[in-house]
């Protein structure tokens, strides 16, 4: 369902350590809102929801809730490194539009919907 490269992988073991937490888990969802219509929501949590689906990617522990599942089949997390800084990146073959910086998206099924253009 989701693929989190090798070096995305390092950074989120490295910030999870740090919270000295052995309870904590990557939490992966998308929510309504955003300039495209939906916006991702990545952070650590220690206490699972119904519903969550639990995965395991390159030794992390990740749980993604019901209804963000089905817009984040094939998601890729990724880690760039850049002179004078660096992130995360998203990269989500569901989303048939995306706002310029990125966090938010729009798919296929939200496109007649004026909520969702992007801005």
């Amino acid at each position: 369902m989701i693929t989190i490269t090798e070096l995305a992988g390092e950074k989120l073991s490295e910030m999870l350590e740090a919270e000295e937490n052995d309870q904590m888990f990557l939490r992966v969802g998308v929510k309504e809102g955003g300039c495209s219509g939906f916006s991702y929501g990545m952070g650590f949590d220690d206490e699972g929801q119904e519903g969550d689906t639990l995965l395991e990617v390159n030794g992390l522990k990740v749980a993604v809730d019901v209804e963000s599942a089905k817009y984040l089949r094939g998601l890729v997390i990724d880690y760039k490194e850049a002179a004078m800084s660096g992130g995360f990146t998203i990269e989500n073959p569901n989303a048939t539009a995306t706002c310029g910086c990125g966090s938010s998206f729009r798919t296929a099924a939200a496109a007649g919907n004026p909520a969702a253009d992007p801005c």
